[in-house]
């Protein structure tokens, strides 16, 4: 059984899991109106757990998050979780060579030298399907990219490593941002532009969307591991 939060009901799933692990139960409308009797457990009811990655695929709605931990900048490209890696990487710096307030400012999928040859690109030269926005430190990226042994590009050329190398808050007046500041800043500011280019995800109506729907790649569970929030009685 699993607690969903509905009030005064826990939710009996099609499977046996590992207790305290954190999972996504789907939930069939009818069974909000099952009755009591029908239950092994007073005021359950019946769910399916499914992959975390279900809400958006499916519906397109967020359904929070994953965090990965890179020892190094480099690592944040070499292990990227997708096939392919990023198709846009983006670098925020205030010694950007372009403005988010650029009128001319964009963010799209660049096209390979291949595909520029042969015309083939996927049938979507724009729309990118993995969007990755690193963030520096106090100092900067620059910093992170000269503190990597592993790495023989300087700090002073870090925007060769991105597409696209954009001071997001030019008239930011203090001398530094607080990078956790810096995060929501950023992403209030690249929303528009991320919804325009970026790869729809979610049931569309036929015809309506020229973006292509893209799978994200299953998991079985949110955690790999028993939740912190979860207590030892449990």
């Amino acid at each position: 059984f699993v607690d969903c939060g509905v009030p005064n009901r826990l939710v009996q799933i099609d499977r046996v899991i590992t207790p305290g692990i954190r999972c996504t139960v789907q939930l069939d409308i009818k069974a909000y109106e099952s009755k009591q009797k029908s239950s092994p457990k007073k005021g359950a009811m019946k769910g399916k757990v499914v992959s975390p990655t279900t809400p958006r695929d499916e519906d397109g709605i967020y359904w929070g998050y994953t965090t990965r931990l890179a020892s190094s900048i480099n690592a944040i490209f070499d292990e990227c979780p997708y096939e392919g890696g990023y198709d846009l990487k983006v670098g925020t710096s205030e010694r950007g060579d372009v403005s988010i307030d650029d009128p001319k400012f964009c963010l799209r999928k660049k096209l390979t030298k291949k595909s520029k040859l042969t015309g083939d690109d996927g049938g979507d030269s724009e729309h990118f399907n993995h969007l990755l926005i690193v963030f520096g430190g106090v100092a900067g990226i620059e910093e992170s990219v000269d503190a990597d042994e592993s790495m023989t590009l300087s700090g002073e050329d870090s925007k060769k490593m991105f597409d696209v190398w954009v001071n997001i808050c030019p008239y930011q007046g203090s001398r530094t941002i607080r990078s956790e500041e810096a995060v929501f800043i950023a992403l209030a500011r690249l929303s528009p532009f991320i919804a325009k280019n970026g790869t729809t995800l979610g049931s569309q109506s036929k015809g309506k969307s020229k973006h292509r729907v893209v799978k994200t790649e299953d998991v079985e569970f949110s955690d790999g591991a028993i939740s912190e929030e979860s207590s030892d009685e449990e």
